[in-house]
Parts: C-alpha cells; structure tokens; sequence
C-alpha cells in the first residue's frame, strides 16, 4: 500500500504538476512565472518522506495536514518532516 501511495506522488509530480503550472501560464504570465510551493521541502516531497518515516496512515494524515496549510495565510518556509 505504501509503494502505490508513493507511486501515485511521484505520478503526479511528474505529469500533474507541470500542468498546473502551463495552466496558470496560459490564465496569466507573470502568475505562471511566479507559481510554485510556498514550503521546502514541497508538499509533493513532505507526503512522500512522511509516508516512508511514519507509515500510509500516519504519513497521509500529516501530508494532508500540511496541504491545508498551504493558503495565503501562511507564509510557507522550511517544514522538514519531524
């Protein structure tokens, strides 16, 4: 279960994400310039490490806790996997 979680992550960074960028791009292109994820490591990276420390059902609830973060409140920053 862990490796398809993981498989799934990896999926959507390397297909998904670029298209949401393209897709900001083609809305406006000074936002699509400016697009990207506001924590380091990225949410995509966080969910993945998480998942591999803590488990499927741990590493899930703390990668989706960390994706509500992600908002204009918040100014992101360095969020390492503790």
């Amino acid at each position: 279960m862990k490796k398809l979680l993981i498989l799934i992550i990896k999926f959507y960074r390397r297909f998904l994400s670029p298209l949401k960028k393209a897709f900001y791009h083609i809305l406006s292109p000074e936002l699509g310039e400016n697009i990207g994820c506001r924590f380091y490591p990225t949410c995509s990276q966080y969910a993945i490490e998480a998942i591999e420390k803590y488990g499927v059902f741990k590493g899930s609830f703390m990668a989706l806790r960390r994706i509500l973060r992600c908002n204009p409140f918040n100014n992101g920053g360095y969020d390492p996997v503790k």
